[in-house]
């Protein structure tokens, strides 16, 4: 393995990230590159438009980026004996026993057929438990019955994430546990629910708040000292915005969602963090999972979980498993690759067969499932600044 990063390609990867630096663009971002105990940063821009500058420990929402967090926990208690990989959820989410299932996914709630098995801690990993978001129904020129009882039930697991909206994970989970499946456990993957789902379980078998198993099992051990489902210093948080026909809008604000604890810390979607903080994370899954994951912990779920099968009936879009599968609550891509991003406009890749990883933190929001060319730009540059 070569070395480290060049000078004159960090220099080309920083006026990369500048081009995509503007009011009109993308307000301020912090981008992080890092190979071995070399890192690069790059503070750029404003947290708000007209704001304050980024700074290196300025801190982000970074929604989906979050789910491998989950997982890392998940496993961390699979280690501890509190729950099996291979186990089934009902002894600890007995709403979810008994499992009917759709006939077709946009069909009425109550034509449904029973489930051919029980969930399992796997699944839910593995986005592959039965229920999630597929691009069908974003096409849909009617919500579909689950849509929107989903929707009235404040699941807030379809669409953007929203901590307002979901009630405490005890009613969560009793709501989620009145809807059918949309297909059998195991079956195909579909987006995101699981994550949400396995904050509760991971609660439930730790017998304490989900934010408390993340922060003594991942955390703290860790270092990661600004992540969490809330911040107490929303001076340093970003303003999250949306594109609009004339320029960006302001989404969510310091002092709006994020600066408050929710009733629901989501799994799937809900933590805040900075680039050092995913950094420490990136490291632990890089050097083997120590002190969070035993090694073989740490390949699983950096590695393919899915079959063929699986995939061939999921995805978001019919290209989206072109050149990637999925491992346990993020993607890993042909050449080794793993990682996932964050729709208010987070991505976070490393990559163990040359020990680079590349956190891009912004808070303008997805317009695509893919990630804005910003952060393309920026992995191109960190690829081509390699030795």
């Amino acid at each position: 393995m070569a070395e480290g990063l060049t000078a004159a390609g960090l220099e080309r990867l920083s006026a990369s990230a500048r081009r995509h630096v503007g009011d009109d663009r993308v307000p301020g971002l912090v981008a992080l590159v890092a190979r071995g105990d070399q890192v690069h940063v790059d503070a750029l821009g404003t947290l708000a438009i007209g704001g304050g500058p980024v700074v290196r420990d300025s801190i982000f929402r970074i929604a989906s980026t979050t789910k491998p967090i989950t997982a890392a926990a998940t496993l961390a208690l699979v280690a501890e004996g509190l729950i099996g990989l291979d186990e089934p959820v009902d002894r600890l989410l007995p709403e979810l026993a008994d499992r009917r299932v759709l006939r077709r996914m946009d069909g009425p709630l109550d034509d449904t057929v029973p489930a051919a098995r029980a969930i399992t801690t796997r699944d839910l990993l593995t986005f592959t438990f039965g229920f999630g978001m597929v691009l069908e129904m974003f096409a849909a020129p009617v919500p579909w019955p689950v849509v929107a009882a989903a929707e009235q039930l404040r699941l807030s697991t379809i669409g953007p994430p929203n901590p307002d909206v979901q009630p405490d994970p005890g009613t969560w989970i009793a709501n989620f546990g009145t809807l059918p499946l949309l297909a059998q456990p195991g079956e195909r993957w579909m987006y995101s629910t699981g994550a949400s789902v396995l904050g509760v379980l991971l609660a439930r078998a730790a017998g304490q708040p989900f934010a408390d198993v993340l922060r003594t099992r991942v955390f703290e051990p860790l270092g990661m000292r600004d992540t969490a489902f809330w911040t107490a210093q929303p001076q340093r948080l970003a303003t999250a915005y949306r594109a609009a026909p004339d320029g960006l809008v302001a989404w969510d604000e310091p002092g709006g969602t994020w600066s408050r604890p929710p009733a629901f810390g989501d799994g799937a979607a809900g933590l805040v963090s900075t680039a050092d903080d995913l950094l420490a994370f990136a490291r632990m899954l890089l050097r083997g999972g120590a002190p969070v994951l035993s090694a073989e912990a740490a390949r699983a779920m950096t590695t393919d979980q899915l079959t063929p099968a699986q995939k061939a009936r999921g995805g978001l879009g019919p290209a989206f498993f072109t050149g990637r599968s999925w491992a346990f609550c993020q993607a890993v891509l042909d050449n080794g690759a793993f990682g996932w991003d964050g729709g208010f406009g987070t991505s976070w890749l490393v990559d163990p067969n040359r020990d680079l990883t590349v956190i891009v933190l912004t808070q303008r929001m997805f317009e695509t499932p893919e990630p804005p060319q910003v952060h393309r730009d920026i992995q191109q540059a960190a690829y081509a600044a390699l030795t």
